[in-house]
């Protein structure tokens, strides 16, 4: 009989029946066939029953807790308390200019200081006075209506008059003659700009006939260049056959040496016509450059005449324009002057409040003036601060959405945090705050506490210097109150990046 085989080998149902057929006798080999088989089963249930019953490694260690968060991280900026004032001048200044800036970077101004002048001044100044001119005549003409018609009081309003209307002949003429001095200067310097302009195009004339000049030059030099290398070139075939000659002794060795000097000197020819052409060319190069350099002074000269015309001009419409204006109001004096001439004579009661009407009147045309003066020349800080950033300096246009100046309450400054979305819940009210600079602009710790907390979700503003952090997380802006003691550390430090830390 054959051996049986180890358990532990674990044999195939092939190898067992390779096995039966080898064996001696039909029973023997079915009852070993079958006890493998059982012996198989055995081991197989016994295998699945022990790694049922043996712990796993996960279930058997017990996890360890969460870590427990002590503080909340945010990136951040300092700012005055308020936030950055933007000072702007009215919406409907749109395009006037600066004139003057009355303040410094680091100045402190007190509430409605005045921080700027534009240069529509003057003119509201000149409607403010004319405004009390007229509170002057409209107060005048009340006394004289109360007085009632006195003797002399006619030929006095007559008077008036008349003095009004050589007050207006005087400010007309002095007018005109200002208007007449820039219509002479305007046509004078048009004929000088005119004259400067056509002696340019003389000279430009005079390039351009140099340069023609040259090209005939150059036209005529070539021409000899060529001449003398076709002659060279003769003289030098000519002179190949002269040495054998001499070998030969069919000519004599100072036939020779001629015949070698005439090659020289036709060579010496030729060398000297490529130089004067070279330098022909070099003339037509540098005549060229000096024609460009006269056309473009002549632009210049041209660009100058319609700059210097239109300023000119302007001065003469601005003249115009205030001799009209003057006009105006001594012809309107002139028509009032009058009208209380034909009023004088009586006195009642209807005069007498239609006179004080009229002052009325005239005193809040002169606070209309004084307001607009007030609120629409000048730019003032409507609440006390420190000027932070001058935007708009003497001569600049004054642009919707542009302020001339930037200030705050640096003395009184707060750190505003910007919490993820996922932290906010954490932070509390009051919570201890230290704060360190990003960029190294201070030194050591801030200290300070919860203020406020923000109720709007958005987007992040302080920017990491780390190139993979998420620039678009959202966040909460919480306020931050510094210590008096840290607020003047960083007075000069407006939006100023800082990492912040809130303690929960």
């Amino acid at each position: 009989m054959g051996q049986i085989p180890d358990l532990k080998d674990r044999p195939t149902l092939k190898s067992l029946t390779d096995w039966v057929t080898k064996a001696k006798g039909f029973r023997f080999s079915i009852a070993i066939v079958v006890g493998g088989i059982l012996l198989t089963g055995v081991a197989a249930v016994y295998t699945l029953k022990y790694a049922q019953q043996r712990p796993s490694a996960s279930s058997a260690a017990p996890s360890p807790p969460p870590p427990t968060i002590k503080s909340v991280t945010a990136l951040g900026r300092l700012e005055p308390d308020g936030e950055v004032i933007q000072v702007s001048a009215p919406s409907s200044l749109e395009g006037a200019r600066v004139e003057e800036i009355l303040v410094s970077e680091g100045d402190w101004v007190r509430a409605n200081q005045v921080i700027a002048v534009l240069d529509n001044r003057d003119r509201l100044q000149s409607d403010l006075d004319i405004a009390k001119k007229q509170v002057a005549i409209a107060q005048a003409n009340l006394a004289k209506v109360k007085a009632g018609a006195k003797p002399g009081a006619i030929n006095a309003q007559t008077a008036k008059i008349g003095r009004l209307g050589v007050e207006l002949q005087g400010e007309k003429d002095a007018q005109q003659t200002n208007i007449n001095s820039l219509e002479t200067q305007l046509i004078e310097t048009e004929k000088a700009e005119d004259a400067k302009i056509q002696a340019q195009e003389k000279s430009i004339e005079s390039k351009q006939a140099a340069i023609e000049s040259q090209k005939a030059i150059i036209t005529a030099q070539s021409t000899s260049v060529n001449r003398l290398k076709a002659a060279l070139d003769n003289a030098e075939e000519d002179f190949k056959r002269y040495p054998q000659l001499v070998a030969d002794g069919t000519i004599s060795e100072s036939e020779f040496k001629r015949r070698s000097l005439g090659v020289e000197t036709a060579r010496g020819l030729y060398e000297e016509a490529q130089a004067n052409l070279s330098q022909a060319q070099a003339n037509l190069s540098q005549a060229r450059a000096n024609l460009s350099q006269e056309e473009a002074k002549l632009i210049e000269i041209q660009a100058n005449k319609i700059q210097t015309l239109a300023t000119l001009r302007e001065k003469l419409i601005q003249a115009r324009v205030n001799r009209k204006k003057t006009e105006d109001v001594f012809q309107e004096q002139i028509k009032e002057g009058q009208a209380t001439l034909e009023e004088i004579k009586e006195v009642r009661p209807v005069d007498v409040k239609q006179a004080e009407a009229e002052v009325e009147r005239a005193l809040a045309g002169v606070q209309k003036a004084q307001t607009d003066l007030r609120s629409l020349a000048y730019v003032d800080a409507k609440e006390a601060g420190q000027i932070l950033k001058i935007n708009k300096r003497p001569g600049a246009i004054v642009e919707q959405g542009k302020p001339i100046v930037e200030m705050g309450k640096t003395d009184r400054m707060i750190a505003i945090a910007e919490v993820y979305e996922s932290d906010i819940s954490k932070v509390r009210i009051g919570q201890r705050v230290t704060i360190k600079s990003e960029g190294k602009a201070f030194t050591g710790e801030l200290h300070g506490n919860v203020r406020e907390i923000g109720l709007k979700i958005g987007k992040k503003e302080s920017l990491s210097t780390d190139p993979a952090a998420d620039v678009d997380s959202r966040i909460v802006e919480v306020k931050i109150r510094l210590r008096a003691e840290d607020n003047k550390r960083v007075a000069g430090l407006t939006y100023s990046k800082v990492v912040v830390e809130i303690f929960l």
